[in-house]
């Protein structure tokens, strides 16, 4: 676990073929734990998205005294110097694309814990903020945008969410919040379905 302030993040991918899953999600719980029973601030976790059942890890977390999850830690990936035969940093800024992945699994997370949601990675547009909150975040983070930009970024994106919002007669946040979850849905098998064959009838050949 590393981070700063009342935010670390669960980083260590497991090199030991010998350790299962179920080992490396019962060393983050019971690290939570012994965090939760440290500290009286918030405590946020912040999750890979390597995991293999992600709802479950929530719960666990949930249940260790997590008060927040992050969805997800973008993992920097080196590279290969194949001349000086060294490994070297790749700082990568996201885009707008990342965000899809976090809209899923946090659209199936929402209110299956108590714990508050929060997006990481691929927000940088008004949408991109609404969007993470119809999926049933609480918070929506932008860095990458805040590089690429400027702080002056923040106003925009502030403005651009309430004309939509009065556009399309919102009051608040939390009148939108978890609209757009799996639990929202009528039938949630037959709404997994639907996503995608929409994705593969939404490729159109150039």
């Amino acid at each position: 676990m590393a981070g700063s302030g009342s935010w670390p993040h669960l980083d260590a991918l497991p090199a030991d073929p010998g350790q299962t899953a179920a080992q490396v999600e019962q060393r983050y719980s019971e690290l939570v734990s012994e965090v939760r029973g440290a500290v009286s601030i918030p405590l946020a976790v912040k999750l890979s998205h390597f995991f293999t059942a992600i709802p479950n890890l929530a719960r666990q977390l949930d249940v260790a005294g997590a008060n927040g999850l992050v969805f997800f830690n973008r993992f920097y990936q080196p590279d290969f110097d194949i001349e000086a035969l060294e490994v070297v940093p790749n700082l990568v800024l996201s885009n707008s694309n990342e965000l899809l992945l976090r809209l899923h699994w946090v659209g199936i997370v929402y209110g299956q814990v108590k714990a508050d949601l929060a997006v990481t990675g691929g927000v940088h547009t008004a949408g991109d903020v609404l969007k993470s909150m119809m999926a049933g975040a609480r918070t929506a983070m932008m860095t990458s945008a805040l590089l690429r930009n400027g702080l002056g970024h923040v106003r925009v994106v502030l403005d651009d969410m309430m004309r939509w919002m009065e556009e399309h007669e919102y009051d608040s946040i939390r009148q939108m919040q978890g609209c757009m979850s799996h639990r929202s849905s009528a039938n949630p098998a037959a709404f997994e379905r639907g996503n995608y064959m929409k994705v593969l009838s939404s490729y159109v050949l150039r």
